[in-house]
């Protein structure tokens, strides 16, 4: 493959990235749709359904790009919660490693691989990729410790972005949760369909499970049951106050 195929696959790529972000911001401005993208500010109260019929519905738009830009942690916190933050974390922790990455590689790596031997270049975009790889060093040249070295540069830069994005998220947690009143939905798994088991009642068979596998964490459990055309429910397992969780089950019976 030569540099010109590989930019031909970059700007198809491309285009698919802006095929894909077109339609996602044709489709979050339609009204069906709104319980879907802007379901927190339904139940906040922060958003209204509404069927407006005008051309803007089905036209891409790049101002929600530019809003989401410019929104704060604090904000995002407060609109769609932890999970979404933490997630967002996650990309931009990637976005960090690879830009890192990018620039040793394309700095030092690159220019060691391509001046690796002596010969004849072509032009940068008609040369092929095998002139860019560690196949065209030497053997045993002096210049392979560029490689090591950028190995242990990118290693050790992840590693530490890794250990303060994880500091700050258990600090971002714990302030959300010492922040906020106790409240059993911060603290809740609902499971449904507990399997049962001819040799013993579903309150043996969750009392066994968790003093199986949670034998540390376990306390004790009720069963709450509640009648109706399909379901008989549910079972609340308590868990030590200093783990700070604990889990509701609810199986339909």
């Amino acid at each position: 493959m030569d540099i010109s195929a590989l930019l031909t696959s970059a700007g198809i790529n491309i285009a698919v990235c802006v095929v894909l972000l077109s339609f996602y911001s044709i489709l979050r401005k339609q009204p069906s749709n709104v319980s879907v993208y802007f379901g927190r500010r339904l139940v906040s109260g922060r958003a209204k359904r509404n069927d407006p019929y005008w051309l803007e519905r089905f036209v891409p738009s790049p101002r929600w790009i530019l809003k989401a830009w410019g929104t704060t942690e604090e904000e995002l916190l407060a609109i769609t919660g932890l999970d979404a933050v933490v997630f967002l974390r996650m990309v931009v922790f990637s976005i960090r490693v690879f830009s890192i990455a990018a620039i040793i590689c394309i700095f030092l790596v690159l220019p060691v691989n391509y001046y690796g031997q002596e010969r004849a270049h072509k032009e940068i975009h008609l040369e092929s990729l095998e002139a860019f790889t560690i196949g065209n060093v030497k053997e045993c040249s002096r210049w392979l410790w560029a490689h090591c070295l950028a190995l242990y540069v990118i290693s050790c830069s992840a590693c530490i972005l890794l250990y303060f994005e994880y500091k700050s998220i258990v600090q971002l947690r714990l302030a959300r949760l010492t922040g906020c009143p106790p409240n059993l939905s911060h603290f809740a798994v609902l499971v449904r369909s507990i399997p049962w088991s001819p040799e013993q009642s579903y309150s043996e068979s969750v009392r066994s499970f968790f003093t199986k596998y949670y034998a540390s964490s376990y306390l004790s459990h009720q069963m709450v049951y509640r009648s109706g055309t399909i379901q008989k429910l549910l079972v609340c397992i308590y868990l030590p106050m200093q783990v700070r969780s604990f889990i509701t089950l609810i199986s339909c019976l």
